[in-house]
């Protein structure tokens, strides 16, 4: 197999062609500045550079070797790095992690946190699938403890009941059964888990269990006083 390059005013152009044994061509991009440079890519460059030196000045064949040498010493270490990247990523396989996220177009920034299902490899790049979706590595922030997930876990779904009750001016019966089920949330939580929920809402929560009870006892005695009068 040859490699031929397109050269313009002494300089290899973004677009080559790979020559195959039949005479095919696959047309191929070489990496731009911002990726790595692959070993075709460079082999293509030696060869430009040797075909357009100067030949009153020709470079020797030191720098040549001493170039290639160069260059397969950073593939070597980019192998390595990329070996152990996946090595990484593959060890967070079934361990909850927190990822950090950008918004391309607003530019918000989140956080996600799940366990890690699988990874997966693509673009020479290890990606983590996580609730559903895929992250790259990079996005990595930390890695969770589980007792922290499961308590950070049961914590917001408890909030975010409590936050859904109307004022307790406003609270009526029919919520008898959503402040039941929030208190049997809250007393079967172990004593770390119960330290995510803070102190007012604890609170709260009482208050409301109390307004529940006084207004049960008013309907009750308003059902007296009418078979009183019936």
């Amino acid at each position: 197999m040859s490699l031929t390059a397109q050269i313009v005013n002494g300089e290899m152009v973004s677009n080559t062609t790979k020559t195959t044994s039949t005479g095919s061509t696959k047309a191929e991009t070489v990496a731009d500045g911002k990726n790595a440079m692959d070993k075709d890519a460079f082999l293509q460059l030696l060869v430009a550079q040797m075909k357009y030196q100067d030949p009153l000045e020709p470079t020797s064949n030191t720098e040549y070797i001493s170039q290639f040498t160069t260059f397969s010493e950073l593939e070597q270490m980019q192998n390595m790095a990329s070996s152990m990247d996946l090595q990484r990523a593959s060890n967070l396989v079934g361990q909850y992690v927190l990822l950090n996220q950008e918004n391309e177009t607003t530019g918000d920034k989140t956080q996600v946190m799940g366990k890690v299902d699988y990874v997966f490899y693509e673009g020479g790049k290890p990606y983590l699938h996580v609730k559903d979706g895929d992250y790259s590595l990079d996005d990595l922030d930390s890695i969770i403890d589980p007792a922290y997930y499961t308590a950070n876990g049961l914590s917001t779904d408890f909030l975010t009941s409590f936050s859904k009750l109307p004022m307790l001016s406003e609270l009526t019966l029919s919520y008898a059964d959503v402040i039941g089920n929030l208190r049997t949330v809250y007393n079967d939580m172990d004593a770390y888990q119960k330290s995510f929920i803070p102190a007012d809402i604890v609170q709260g929560l009482t208050q409301y269990e109390e307004r529940i009870a006084q207004l049960g006892r008013e309907a009750e005695a308003e059902d007296t006083a009418e078979e009183t009068v019936e």
